[in-house]
């Protein structure tokens, strides 16, 4: 594998994918987390309610980006749909990030979160900023989950170069021109 197939190019290949998905997500992710901490931190929003706003400004990001750069073919045509479909499974990985969040937050959607009334970390963070350890961990568990769920559910391997693109008028032509001289 060349240094360049990893950032040039469409590609199949799953490694190279998730090595792009990478880079697709830290960006994404960068959008998502500022988003959730200015909504946090100056709008003064409970953490549940500011990681919405930042899962979907990063949500926008990632698919914009993905569509051009990580997946080339997607097996749904229609762009509406299938960014539907790309949104559900980030969706259902929004759900995770908020169980995953929910024992960190101070104002959590069930109260306070159970890190925060144990103090988990002592005085070496502040519990009012246990929301951001939480985001951390949900970051790894639902890229995981985001990238093999639209890999394998919307997005299909880019044919071979040196595979022909044929109209169906060809191939009935190729077919009696078989069956005449075999």
């Amino acid at each position: 594998m060349k240094i360049k197939e990893l950032f040039v190019g469409d590609t199949s290949h799953t490694g190279i994918q998730f090595f792009r998905s990478l880079f697709v997500g830290g960006m994404a992710t960068v959008v998502d987390m500022l988003v959730m901490i200015l909504f946090r931190e100056l709008v003064h929003v409970p953490e549940g309610v500011a990681a919405v706003f930042g899962f979907i400004a990063g949500l926008a990001v990632n698919y914009i980006v993905s569509t051009y750069w990580v997946f080339a073919k997607a097996k749904v045509k229609n762009r509406l749909v299938d960014f539907i479909a790309f949104a559900v499974i980030g969706i259902i990985g929004l759900g995770l990030t908020q169980l995953i969040i929910e024992p960190f937050a101070t104002e959590g959607m069930f109260g306070t979160g159970w890190f925060v009334q144990w103090q988990l970390f002592g005085g070496l963070i502040p519990t009012d900023k246990y929301y951001i350890i939480g985001k951390v961990l949900a970051v790894v568990i639902v890229y995981m989950w985001n990238f093999f769920a639209r890999k394998f559910i919307l997005y299909r391997k880019v044919e071979d170069k040196e595979e022909k693109h044929t109209s169906v008028s060809e191939t009935v032509l190729q077919d009696e021109d078989r069956r005449k001289h075999p």
